[in-house]
């Protein structure tokens, strides 16, 4: 082809001057290369954009075309007249045959057309070659790659195998691994290349061969049939069988069963492109058993062509079949999109009646086994290169059971089974036995009591809906629930739940109450998001009136229906209960067929209310109310969208407005102008007239818009007499709405610096969902000079409508002083479990300024003061602090301490007392320490009680637990953290418990101890006292007893006094006594037989007595017995004279009536035990205590000197 520098002066000037693709007209000389078709064209009308050849002498003959094909190896002048651009306004399309004979191919290298490369150009190069030859194609420079998008280099390589192919053509882009295209005559390649694309001049190399088709060897079973089939519009290509030499070709289709390792060719490159592999497979089944027992695949058969698997199961009739999918389970099929894989399955099933069924599904679902009820068609379509297990499916049979259900109607209650659908083989039974009764279409229960439903099909959920109905009688009262909350009757069918409500008086309503949120009305026809959707009816004595059909979550809190009426729920299959918790009442008596009760929300909105029946009519000459509740400071405008108006036969239609609190109603029609931006609550009232029922009735579709009405509650707050005091204000609320501004200024929360002022405003802000708080800061900058300071809430600004919430001391000593913390009332507790503060309508809240919590304390407790070696800040919450005591704390600075807190505590003796460390049961400030100093009173001790410990793992320093008494050096306990502490020691007096934190690497370091007050016990040394005095008497008495024995033995007594009741007195021995009685001893006995003493008292028994001897037979001999007096008359008179001699022997006993006389010499006592004054209480019920009388020590004097007195025992000496 060449290109002519010949042009008009208009062509030279777009040429030289302009860029083309600018230019409206230029001039081009061309000339075709042989063998090659050009054709110009343009779309545009020819009346705006034409291509023209120009002849003649001076060029002045022109011939103008809308398109124009230009002739092989001509030169032609061509002029380009357009009104767009020329470069936009025409396609270039060059045709090039490319001959090929059985081993060549004419022209053998392809190169790019020169012609009009400023144009876009279309090169087809369309190949020829006998049959069964294939042509080539060796790609020259880059190779190509198939892609769907557009070339970024501007050229766009397109393939087509044949003219008549219907998948239409592959595109390539360069940059590929392709680098050659085998393809058979017919096949087109194309090449679109843009304006000014960089483009190599050499493209392809052509070459032709015999061609060589796929080969293939297959196996097929005789229960298995594979047609491979491809479209007849598909290019030319055979498959053939090949037995032997034998060869059996189809040009469309071949089918095959029943064979083994046969050979199959495809007389094309690429059968997988053109052929679809249909393979059919039978299973037949018994009532118990399939052959074969699983749908079966060669997954490498075929595997890169599109396959079609199916599987025809027959079964008996009466026979269920069960399809197991394993590798994972099904799930219903995504419709038109398809499934993910590629891999969809099939499965239509067969009625009695002919009918079919078909389900589709894709891989990766939750369906793993399929119930089918007879003869079952499963179908697989794999993509090309798709994987398939060689297991698709097991597959069982059994004969068709029944499902059985148990069923427990309530009370008033009854259910109905109907059929949905048309299938014949499955019926409802109920009972068993021979008085089992079956229905095919409907079956109601109406006895409370319980049984069994049984289906005759595997899936009645499939063809049954079930209706739940109840009747409920509003004659003497309504129940209050009449929702069940959970049913588990029928879960996977689909539900009806249906309340039938009666009140007594045509007049009288009954009212269902919503809980909140409530309820929202939508369109009759409509189903709710959560697919569980009620509607209400009224009952009229012309015909039912659908007040509405409702869904969770409104506006809508109750709804009053006149006289009867039904409340129904639907649920759908596989959907759980969850109903609203509807309570039911006896309401007003009204004339309206429905009152609605409407409580708007807060805020901007817009709730949308239709009327009866919408959008059919309204019931005629009846009326309808809705009440609604308007927020306050809330504006409402009704605004009435869409409505048509019957033709009155009487009377007119008329929307009826009244406010809460009015007499006066507004009368409106549907034309007039409606309430716009009202305030409080109201009602409105639709009345319909009677109206003609051939034409259109009354319907109505209004919405109630709402918004806020703007005025804000405003504050002054000034806190620039109040020192170092500063307020904040947050929303704690809930309300979206609520806005609180300072200084005009929105915020979330408001600050209110100390000794500033600010302007507060509040809008739509309920003051129970803002949180008022305020804090002061006391400073102290040396010890010496600050003062006391008692903890006050000053009085805050009135019109803060909010209650205080907390009021916070930030409390900033000198860095070398303490804070000192005391209680008004003199005491306080901490708040820990078993030592709560609840009781109380004030808490203490102590935090070190890092934010460290001390703890939570309350009045009247152990604690008499604290100290912190710290800043602190304390925050007070109470109740009311309007109701509470004005004083809180008393804070004082002192000197530096040297641990980090020190509690002073005074435990009471009446109950125990709880200490606990810092932020308690959260560990202690790691490299802390706290102190107790624990006061105990003088007449008790503590026992001290450690009743939780928590230890960490220490990284630096250790943990301790150290008690010591006040005033000694020496530790009473000592322990580590590695270390196992008591669990409770007793400590006597007043004493000091430390606990210092490490450096912990895990875990906290916390505890909790008790301490119980107890008395001071003494009767250890006091029995330890008397067992000493009764050891030293008892060596005194032995000393004394051995020494008098010794004395004795030393006289012989050898007379014996007694008492003789007949006669005179004998003294044997001699006339009187040697010694006078106060110098002898005659009273003094060496020693008592206890025998003669109390032997009379054993005179009753014989034995004892027969053992004595016979001198002990008589009267006892020195031995005292009661005196009874003189047995023959009176005692005779013994003279006695003052100074007798003394003498041996034993004197008479004295007298009792002689120790009561005038003084005489004292009767020597050796001790006061064997004095006669001496109480023994061991000879009370003795016949011998004659003496005496019962009770304690009778001191009787014996002579006129008193004996000495005993010394006092003193506490100390004891």
């Amino acid at each position: 082809m060449q290109l002519r520098a010949t042009h008009a002066l208009l062509g030279l000037l777009c040429w030289t001057v302009f860029d083309l693709s600018e230019c409206l007209e230029t001039v081009v000389v061309v000339q075709p290369d042989k063998g090659l078709i050009v054709m110009v064209s343009t779309e545009l009308p020819l009346d705006q954009c034409a291509v023209c050849t120009v002849s003649g002498v001076n060029d002045t003959e022109t011939s103008c075309h809308s398109s124009l094909s230009l002739v092989p190896d001509e030169e032609v002048k061509l002029l380009f007249n357009c009104s767009q651009p020329i470069v936009q306004a025409y396609t270039v399309t060059i045709t090039q045959t490319i001959e090929c004979t059985k081993d060549a191919c004419s022209p053998a290298t392809v190169s790019q057309p020169s012609i009009l490369p400023d144009f876009t150009r279309t090169v087809n190069w369309e190949l020829k070659a006998p049959e069964k030859i294939v042509v080539s194609l060796n790609i020259l420079g880059e190779g190509l790659m198939e892609t769907s998008k557009p070339c970024p280099i501007g050229l766009h390589y397109s393939v087509t195998t044949s003219k008549t192919n219907s998948k239409g053509p592959t595109q390539y882009c360069q940059g590929g691994s392709e680098t050659r295209l085998d393809l058979p005559s017919e096949a087109v390649v194309s090449l679109r290349i843009e304006p000014k694309a960089a483009a190599n001049s050499l493209l392809f190399q052509a070459f032709a061969g015999p061609l060589k088709g796929r080969t293939m060897v297959i196996t097929v079973d005789s229960s298995t049939t594979v047609v491979v089939t491809r479209p007849p519009s598909e290019p030319e290509c055979e498959v053939c069988t090949v037995d032997g030499s034998t060869s059996d070709c189809s040009p469309t289709e071949k089918t095959l069963t029943n064979v083994e390792k046969l050979s199959l060719e495809f007389s094309c490159l690429k059968p997988e492109d053109m052929y679809t592999v249909k393979t059919k497979k039978k299973i037949e089944c018994t009532k118990s058993v399939c052959t074969p027992a699983a749908g079966e695949v060669d997954p490498d058969l075929f595997k890169d062509f599109k396959r079609s698997l199916t599987w025809d199961i027959s079964v008996p009739e009466r026979t269920v079949l069960t399809l197991d999918f394993p590798g994972g389970g099904l799930k219903d099929s995504l419709g038109a999109g398809g499934c993910p894989d590629g891999i969809s399955y099939s499965v239509r099933t067969t009625r009695k009646d002919g009918k079919m069924k078909t389900r589709e599904y894709c891989k990766g679902g939750t369906v793993s086994d399929l119930d089918l009820p007879g003869a079952t068609v499963v179908t697989v379509e794999v993509p090309k290169g798709g994987d398939l297990d060689p297991t698709v499916f097991n597959v069982k049979a059994a004969p068709r059971g029944a499902r059985m259900i148990p069923v427990t109607p309530e009370r008033d209650t009854i259910i109905t089974i109907k059929r949905v659908t048309d299938e014949p083989d499955c019926s409802v039974c109920v009972n068993e036995g021979p008085k089992q009764n079956c229905k095919p279409t409907e079956l109601k229960l109406t006895d409370p009591r319980n049984t069994s439903v049984e289906f005759t099909c595997p899936q009645p959920q499939d063809f049954f809906s079930v209706e739940i109905n109840r009747e409920i009688d509003c004659t003497d009262s309504c129940p209050s629930d009449i929702v069940q909350a959970k049913s588990s009757m029928f879960p996977d069918f689909n539900r009806t739940f249906t309340w039938y409500l009666k009140v007594v008086d045509s007049t009288q309503t009954f009212q269902i109450n919503f809980p909140d949120p409530g309820m929202r009305q939508i369109p009759n026809e409509e189903t709710c998001p959560d697919e569980q959707t009620y509607s209400l009816i009224a009952y009229l004595r012309s015909a039912p009136a659908t007040i509405g059909t409702f869904c969770k979550g409104g506006t809508i809190s109750n709804i009053q229906v006149r006289y009867k009426g039904r409340l129904t729920l639907q649920v759908p299959a596989h959907k759980e209960l969850d109903p609203v918790d509807i309570k039911l009442t006896v309401g007003p008596v009204t004339s309206t067929i429905a009152i609605v009760g409407v409580n708007l929300p807060r805020g901007v909105s817009d709730t949308d209310f239709i009327t009866a029946n919408y959008p059919s009519d309204f019931p005629d000459e009846q009326q309808m109310q809705w009440d609604f509740v308007v927020p306050d400071m809330h504006n409402y405008t009704m605004l009435l969208r869409d409505h048509t108006a019957p033709e009155c036969l009487n009377d007119e239609v008329e929307v009826e407005y009244q406010k809460e609190g009015k007499t006066k109603a507004t009368k409106l029609s549907l034309t007039d102008p409606q309430p716009q931006h009202q305030q409080g609550n109201f009602n409105m009232v639709l009345k319909n007239c009677k109206t003609n029922t051939t034409l259109q009735g009354l319907t109505l579709k209004y919405s109630v818009s709402v918004m806020r009405s703007g005025h804000p509650v405003l504050c002054t707050v000034d806190l620039t007499k109040l020192k170092g005091v500063s307020l904040q204000i947050e929303k704690v609320g809930s309300d979206p709405y609520c806005e609180m501004s300072i200084d005009s200024k929105m915020e979330e929360k408001i600050n209110v610096a100390a000794g500033s002022s600010a302007k507060l405003s509040f809008l739509d802000c309920p003051k129970e969902d803002l949180r008022l708080t305020a804090s002061k800061v006391i400073e102290c900058q040396n010890v010496k000079s600050c003062t006391e300071s008692v903890l006050t809430v000053p009085k805050l600004d009135s019109c803060l409508r909010m209650p205080l919430h907390s009021f916070t001391w930030h409390i900033k000593g000198p860095q070398d002083g303490t804070v000192d913390l005391e209680s008004p009332t003199g005491s306080f507790k901490q708040s820990l479990p078993g030592q709560e503060c609840n009781n109380q309508s004030i808490s203490l809240h102590v935090v070190e300024s890092e934010g460290f919590p001390v703890g939570d304390f309350c009045y009247n407790g152990a604690i008499q003061k604290v100290q912190v070696h710290a800043n602190v800040s304390v925050t007070v919450t109470a109740r009311d602090f309007k109701k509470t005591r004005k004083d809180f704390l008393n804070v004082s600075f002192s000197e530096e301490i040297p641990e980090t807190i020190i509690y002073r505590v005074n435990p009471k003796a009446s109950t125990p007392t709880l200490l606990a460390t810092p932020n308690w049961p959260r560990g202690m400030k790691p490299s802390s320490t706290v102190s107790w100093i624990v006061t105990v009173p003088s007449q008790y001790e503590a026992d001290l009680q450690f009743v939780n410990i928590s230890q960490p793992k220490c990284q630096d320093r250790h943990t301790s637990i150290k008690v010591k008494i006040l005033g000694q050096e020496e530790e009473i306990m000592s322990r580590r953290e590695d270390e196992e502490a008591e669990d409770k020691i007793l400590v006597p007096e007043s004493f000091y418990l430390n606990m210092s934190n490490c450096v912990t690497a895990a875990g906290d370091f916390g505890a909790v101890t008790k301490i119980v007050l107890q008395k001071k016990s003494y009767l250890l040394p006091i029995i330890l006292g008397i067992l000493g005095v009764l050891l030293l008497m008892a060596v005194v008495v032995a000393v004394v007893f051995f020494v008098k024995k010794k004395q004795k033995r030393d006289v012989m007594n050898k007379n014996n006094s007694i008492y003789i009741g007949k006669g005179n007195i004998f003294r044997p021995g001699d006339n009187h006594f040697p010694k006078s009685r106060a110098d002898n001893d005659s009273h003094v006995y060496d020693s008592i037989d206890e025998t003669m003493v109390y032997g009379h008292l054993l005179s009753g028994s014989s034995t004892y007595a027969d053992s004595l001897p016979d001198n002990y037979n008589g009267v006892p001999v020195d031995s005292y017995q009661t005196f009874t007096g003189p047995k023959d008359g009176d005692l005779p008179v013994i003279m006695e004279p003052d100074n007798e001699p003394e003498m041996e022997g034993f004197n008479t006993f004295l007298a009792p009536s002689d120790s009561f006389l005038p003084p005489r010499p004292r009767t020597p006592i050796m001790d006061r035990q064997d004095s006669i004054d001496f109480h023994d209480r061991r000879m009370v019920d003795n016949e011998l205590y004659t003496f005496k009388n019962t009770g304690d020590i009778n001191n009787i004097r014996l002579s006129y000197i008193d004996t000495d007195p005993q010394p006092p025992v003193l506490e100390d000496s004891l």
